[in-house]
């Protein structure tokens, strides 16, 4: 490893490295910063959302793809949240968008905020 030292006053100051180990230094201090987030998210015991469904909430209906993430049929997430089958139908086909208090009962349903159907 060729590295070269710039001293100031007989102490070493800045290291000088090729950019292809500066690059592997950085990919791997990046996987650290990881692997320190992911550790600090399982000791708040937050749940992990696989990134395929973090893709889905991006272009698809949020009701549709939590209540499938979770397991859900239709008529299940209605019985849990109190509506009817055909209000969360519509709501998942686009031609209702539920008053926040209907969204709230899906939240609940689902285990999760608000703010994650909003």
């Amino acid at each position: 490893m060729s590295v070269q030292f710039i001293e100031k006053n007989g102490h070493k100051q800045y290291a000088v490295v090729p950019v292809d180990l500066y690059e592997t230094l950085l990919e791997k201090a990046e996987m650290l910063d990881d692997i320190k987030a992911y550790d600090e998210a399982i000791k708040r015991d937050e749940e992990c959302i696989p990134a395929d469904v973090v893709y889905r909430l991006l272009d698809e209906n949020k009701v549709r793809v939590w209540r499938e993430y979770r397991g859900l049929t239709q008529s299940e997430l209605a019985k849990q949240s109190g509506l009817a089958q055909a209000t969360i139908a519509q709501i998942e086909g686009g031609k209702r968008t539920g008053s926040i208090a209907v969204l709230k009962k899906i939240a609940e349903a689902l285990r999760l905020d608000l703010d994650d159907l909003a």
